[in-house]
């Protein structure tokens, strides 16, 4: 089982990062991946950026250890979360969430149930600013119902 973590400041290549994930591993039938960008919109107002901060060292804790509980919930290979901090702009990309499997549907299981967590439990703050001000941003409602369905509770409630 080969799961890695990075949080980082620059960009990210999706295909190289996909090509890394499965190489050297012939049981790969499956990689699902999703990719999360800032929006140039939110609640009506025009986002110029995001600022995203973490807890240095926890985070890839607790983002590890989400993702060994996603190897025991789903037979996968591999997984990897690489995930920015820092200022943003619209369009740049913030998460890339993977995941190999021999089938399809562990693949996109393990990947949902990954980015589930990512967006209620991980330790992010984000501060988007917009033409309306500055605002953090909490997980929203929709996102709480997504955890749930996998047995979790928003701890950060």
């Amino acid at each position: 089982m080969r799961l890695s973590v990075s949080i980082q400041t620059e960009d990210f290549d999706v295909s190289y990062e996909l090509a890394q994930l499965r190489a050297h591993d012939a049981r790969v039938g499956a990689v699902c991946s999703f990719v999360g960008t800032v929006r140039e919109r939110t609640e009506g107002s025009t986002v110029s950026s995001m600022e995203l901060e973490h807890y240095p060292g926890m985070t890839e804790k607790s983002i590890t250890a989400m993702m060994e509980e996603a190897a025991k919930r789903f037979d996968i290979y591999s997984a990897r979360v690489i995930h920015r901090i820092g200022v943003l702009q619209p369009q740049d990309q913030i998460v890339l969430v993977a995941v190999t499997s021999a089938h399809r549907g562990m693949s996109f299981q393990a990947c949902e149930f990954l980015m589930d967590y990512l967006k209620t439990q991980a330790p992010f703050w984000k501060k988007e600013f917009t033409t309306d001000g500055a605002r953090w941003v909490d997980a929203r409602v929709s996102d709480d119902a997504a955890l749930s369905r996998w047995g979790i509770t928003n701890s950060n409630c």
